[in-house]
Formats: C-alpha cells, sequence, structure tokens
C-alpha cells in the first residue's frame, strides 16, 4: 500500500481498536462515538467516514473501497479452471490478511468486545454469511455461471473453511507460524485428499 493508505488503514485500526477497548469496558451504550473520536484524535465526520455505527467499527467492518479493490483485483485475473479459482481467491486472502496486520491481541479484544455484547456476535455472523453470499456472486461473474452454480458455491465453502481454520492456528498463543503457510498447507492438504483414490478403488 501507498502512504495515503497505509494511514487510513492506520486510522480505521485505530478507531476500532479504541471502540473495541471501550465496549469490553462498558458495552456499547456506555459510550459514545465523541469518545472515541477524541481518543484517536479525529472529527465524527472522520469516524463515519470509515464507520456507520460503533456497531460496525468494534466488528472492524473492511472499508468498503478495500473490499472493491479486492474485487477488481479477483476479476483481473484471468479465469483458467477452479482450481486456479480457489488459487487466486487464497492469494488476495493471505494478501489482506497481512495488509490487515490481524494479530493474537486484536483477536483478543474482539472476543473481549463480543462477550460484553452479545448482539455482536449475531452481526459478525450475519456479516459473514453476507461475505460469502458476495464472493459466490464474485467467482460466478469471473468465470461466467450462474450466480447459484454449484461449483462457485463449492469454491467459497472450501476456502471459507479453510481460511477460518487457518485464522484459528494462526491465532492459538501457542503459534509461532505466519499465516501464509499455515492456510497453504491446509489447503495443499485439502487437495491431497481430494485426489486421492477412494478405499474402494484402491481394493480392486
Amino acid at each position: 500500500m501507498g502512504r495515503r493508505e497505509r494511514s487510513k488503514r492506520a486510522t480505521a485500526d485505530h478507531l476500532t481498536a479504541v471502540t473495541r477497548r471501550l465496549t469490553a469496558e462498558r458495552g456499547l451504550s456506555g459510550f459514545t462515538i465523541d469518545e472515541v473520536c477524541d481518543a484517536v484524535g479525529v472529527s465524527r465526520r472522520t469516524f463515519f467516514n470509515y464507520f456507520p455505527s460503533k456497531e460496525a467499527a468494534a466488528l472492524g467492518v473492511d472499508p468498503e473501497e478495500e473490499t472493491q479493490r479486492f474485487a477488481d483485483e479477483f476479476l483481473a485475473r484471468e479465469s483458467d479452471g477452479w482450481a486456479k479459482v480457489i488459487d487466486d481467491f487464497v492469494a488476495l486472502i493471505i494478501e489482506h490478511f497481512e495488509t490487515a496486520g490481524i494479530d493474537a491481541s486484536g483477536h483478543a479484544s474482539l472476543v473481549a468486545a463480543i462477550e460484553r455484547e452479545p448482539r455482536l456476535l449475531l452481526r459478525f455472523i450475519g456479516m459473514t454469511r453476507e461475505r460469502d453470499r458476495q464472493s459466490v456472486s464474485l467467482i460466478a461473474s469471473r468465470e461466467g455461471v450462474a450466480p447459484n452454480d454449484l461449483r462457485a458455491e463449492a469454491a467459497v465453502a472450501v476456502i471459507s473453511t479453510l481460511t477460518r481454520s487457518a485464522a484459528e492456528r494462526y491465532l492459538d498463543p501457542a503459534n509461532a507460524r505466519e499465516f501464509a503457510p499455515i492456510l497453504r498447507e491446509q489447503l495443499s492438504a485439502l487437495r491431497a485428499v481430494l485426489g486421492a483414490s477412494s478405499p474402494r478403488k484402491a481394493n480392486q
């Protein structure tokens, strides 16, 4: 990212960190957006340029333009079979993960905020489902298939499951490895399983 993008990311991260801390300490109704802005040193207008609400800031919703950048980069890669769909998506997820600077402390602060405000969990689940739906549509668009194509849905199911599993391993306090090799290793393991002969065929 360029200097401007890094600055915007830092501001968004700071807003999220403060909002999560205050949410964990007081609950969402226990503080105002003005308090968040004062702590970060930005105006209310700046806050709303990044997030539509305290709930969104606590969850760390991606800025719309970054989400669009992800979509543009994925669509810009040439279609070359369903295996490449997964490779391209995983590569961009890794890039996004590393750019976002996700770490164990940030994850812990999110968990603390959700424990204080359980309704955030429902919103988080809803966001995840919506992101999966958008991913299916994005893949279907690039591959020129129907929006409900089972292959697009299967690709997203695989990618989502592997990503969540890799994130859990990466955020484990005992882990010392980077996110990228963990995710790629899990993808390789899945392909080894899918490429193996079934027990019935092997015994014939």
